[in-house]
């Protein structure tokens, strides 16, 4: 089975296109606060949200745009959201490293590694509710030096919980190069919770999709 390329790239565009013009709004001094951006990121996204159905969840980092833009969640609340409006997300109150869709079971936070013990909530909560659904954790490797995403990957391991981590390599953690920082092999770390882990360039969309297909398939 092969992904449909057209769908990925329109989503792709789209997540592209509205970060740009976030960003002229933050230029153009709308936006208050600091502004992370997704951009660059769009294929890993693209290629993990593809597979997610009703009912699974999306827990993500403070580069939070892309993945709701992919989920389906209103641009416009995005935005609106992002501009502190009331007619946002979350009425203005969070702004662009906060955004939330209840409908869609989407959720970000500002806090570096704040994603892993999300989707476990998530995960937990699907065993009761929806023990055929999976969570979504997106994060960039500077968050696996957080001791609240190590401790995630534990609880996930040793519960059997249906989450993928999504870590976002770019080999910088914040502005420090990330192998100042970080020891050893990082899909190594993984696996000695007990979870499988694989390497895919986030570059190849294609690539993504496939071992995110297989990653979910696990669960199912």
């Amino acid at each position: 089975m092969n992904p449909d390329r057209i769908e990925l790239y329109r989503v792709m565009l789209t997540s592209r296109r509205v970060e740009e013009a976030i960003s002229e709004l933050w230029h153009d001094g709308l936006v208050s606060g600091e502004m992370h951006l997704g951009i660059g990121e769009e294929g890993i996204v693209a290629g993990v949200v593809d597979h997610l159905e009703e009912g699974d969840a999306i827990a993500a980092d403070h580069r939070s745009t892309p993945p709701m833009v992919m989920r389906g969640v209103d641009l416009t609340a995005i935005v609106a959201e992002c501009l502190g409006s009331t007619a946002g997300l979350g009425r203005g109150l969070g702004g662009h490293m906060h955004l939330m869709s209840k409908e869609h079971m989407a959720a970000s936070s500002g806090i570096v590694g704040a994603s892993g013990p999300l989707a476990c909530g998530f995960a937990l909560a699907h065993t009761q509710l929806r023990p055929d659904r999976v969570a979504v954790a997106f994060f960039g490797e500077g968050a696996l030096n957080q001791g609240m995403l190590m401790e995630s990957l534990n609880l996930a391991g040793c519960w059997r919980l249906a989450v993928v981590f999504v870590c976002k390599d770019n080999g910088m953690a914040i502005t420090t190069p990330s192998q100042r920082v970080t020891s050893g092999n990082l899909p190594d770390r993984v696996r000695g919770f007990g979870i499988p882990a694989v390497e895919v360039d986030g570059a190849d969309v294609e690539a993504v999709w496939h071992a995110a297909g297989e990653a979910i398939l696990d669960w199912m």
